[in-house]
């Protein structure tokens, strides 16, 4: 006897109100646990989502164009009590299977009659599928580490990503055999999308293959259409969809939020603008196009629907001499383009400071060799950092980001530093969480193992994320003073430049003292000069006397 039994969506991570942008399955359809029900654009990937349960369609809630969250109901599906091979093909043969099963007649229509217990673990197929990677789309497939036919063990490594700022293995979800793989190296994925597809491995497996290697050999027919038709709802791609290249039409615009901010930071309006996506939804090279167009048409005044900025002429280098061409590492491509985003979006303003750290470095030199001794090495940016937490606690406004509506300040309760480190490949910044909680020693051990992952490509996408205030330290090479750009979504980033000694006048004579350039970069829309002035001079304060961190 079959249950009706809801399908809602899973967790998709910290987003809500996500776009349909295609309803893979219908009423009466058969579905196996984890074949896809309906795909999901976010603002930064699009997504599958899969069944959890194996049955018969009953009734489909969603359609294209809804918006759905996390626990929202997608569909209802009668469930079968034997989910491998429900049998949906030919219902008026349920009575069969209750009698005994040596009939070769009844094996045909219900081969699962046989192993009717060993059902529960019924999904022995499955896809294998790109887990939460972060906010990080697109990435490269560098490596693939299995191939067909191959057994493999549970968090076993499948396939190596390259991310913009680190290299990292996507594990097996299942131990089992390796039916097919469905990507090579070279191409790009996104949280959701398919690896391939694996038999699982169970203390069932074996039975169940058994059972259905007997069920083929008398009756292969019945199965294989059956599978065949589940396979295609599945993977209907969008691209097949019949109005893909439809413009949108009535004055409304179908855009995901990733390309809503992306055109109101170019200043493109949206209406004026042709979607190439599904239904007419407008895409972030829709808008890229767009400006090119606008920027390269003849008029008499800059457009105001679009960010006018001159295109940079092309420079024949060789006519001076002879060059040297050589590529940007991948990290400086995706630093560079959000850098320039960072940059141009982002008022910035730079305040700086110098700190007297002379008792402080004493203090911490007093205690390098009983550091030593525990296997930490104690820098000035660990006293730096606790210091930092401190003030940010005074003034929690540098302690937060600005809202995508521009309209509403998220102060944040959590002190996770976001730490630049300098790679062979270019800049990473890892972030070390919870600095408020942690003691001297304990940051400095975090900062030393984070910069060794850092360096050898180590970092995992979620080792870079949720900042919540940067340091940029270039104390170790030299200079002044610099203006660091702000790394959103951050308000403010401070910048270290080395510290040397100096003479300072205590008002009867000049000692000499130990001085640290500081530079604050901030974004001026959260932040004004008054703010930002007393925020390091409190910060100086605080670093020429690191017992005001016990006052608070």
């Amino acid at each position: 006897m079959s249950n009706l039994t809801p399908v809602n969506v899973p967790d998709i991570g910290d987003v809500s109100d996500v776009d349909i942008i295609e309803v893979l399955v219908s009423v009466g359809d058969t579905i196996e646990k984890e074949d896809s029900l309906i795909t999901l654009e976010t603002d930064k990937a699009t997504m599958d989502v899969p069944s959890s349960e194996a049955g018969i369609v009953k009734a489909v809630h969603v359609n294209v164009g809804d918006k759905v969250s996390q626990g929202d109901l997608i569909l209802e599906i009668e469930a079968s009590n034997s989910a491998a091979d429900s049998a949906p093909t030919t219902p008026a043969a349920e009575p069969e299977p209750k009698a005994e099963p040596a009939p070769a007649a009844s094996a045909s229509p219900e081969p699962s009659a046989e192993t009717a217990e060993p059902q529960p673990n019924e999904s022995s197929e499955q896809d294998l599928t790109v887990p939460d990677i972060g906010d990080a789309s697109d990435v490269d497939v560098i490596e693939v580490l299995i191939s067909e036919g191959d057994q493999v063990e549970k968090d076993q490594g499948l396939i190596v990503l390259e991310t913009d700022k680190a290299t990292m293995e996507v594990p097996a979800s299942e131990a089992g055999s390796i039916i097919s793989v469905s990507v090579k190296v070279g191409d790009k994925v996104s949280q959701g999308d398919v690896i391939g597809r694996i038999k699982s491995q169970g203390a069932q497996t074996t039975v169940l293959q058994a059972a259905a290697s007997q069920a083929k050999s008398s009756t292969p027919a019945p199965s294989a259409p059956a599978q065949t038709s589940s396979a295609q709802t599945r993977k209907a791609p969008v691209p097949d969809h019949p109005q893909m290249k439809k413009k949108a039409s009535g004055g409304v615009v179908h855009a995901s939020p990733a390309v809503r901010r992306f055109a109101r930071e170019l200043g493109a309006d949206l209406t004026k603008v042709n979607g190439s996506g599904p239904k007419g939804r407008i895409l972030k090279d829709d808008v890229q196009n767009f400006i090119k167009f606008e920027l390269s048409r003849p008029k008499a005044t800059a457009s105001t629907g679009a960010f006018a900025m001159p295109e940079m002429p092309a420079v024949d280098h060789e006519k001076w001499g002879s060059i040297t061409s050589e590529p940007l590492s991948r990290i400086q491509k995706i630093s560079s383009v959000n850098l320039h985003r960072n940059w141009i979006t982002i008022p910035h303003v730079t305040q700086h400071e110098d700190a007297d750290i002379t008792e402080l470095d004493a203090f911490r030199k007093s205690l390098k060799e009983e550091a030593m001794k525990d296997g930490v090495r104690l820098t000035p940016l660990a006293f730096i950092m606790k210091g930092l937490v401190h003030t940010l606690k005074a003034f929690p406004k540098f302690n937060a980001s600005l809202a995508n509506d521009g309209e509403n300040l998220i102060v944040k309760d959590y002190y996770h530093i976001g730490v630049a480190v300098e790679t062979p490949n270019g800049l990473t910044v890892p972030v070390i969480r919870d600095v408020d909680k942690k003691g001297i020693y304990e940051i400095a051990t975090d900062l030393a193992e984070t910069s060794a992952k850092a360096r050898e490509m180590k970092l995992s996408a979620d080792d870079m994320q949720g900042s919540s205030f940067t340091i940029s330290s270039l104390g170790g090479i030299g200079g002044t003073a610099f203006t660091p750009i702000v790394k959103w979504p951050d308000v403010a980033i401070l910048g270290l430049s080395r510290n040397k000694m100096q003479p300072v006048w205590n008002g009867k004579e000049f000692v000499p003292r130990l001085m640290l350039p500081m530079s604050l970069s901030y974004d001026h829309r959260v932040i004004d000069g008054a703010d930002a002035a007393r925020f390091v001079v409190h910060l100086g304060q605080t670093l020429a006397d690191i017992r005001r961190v016990l006052l608070k």
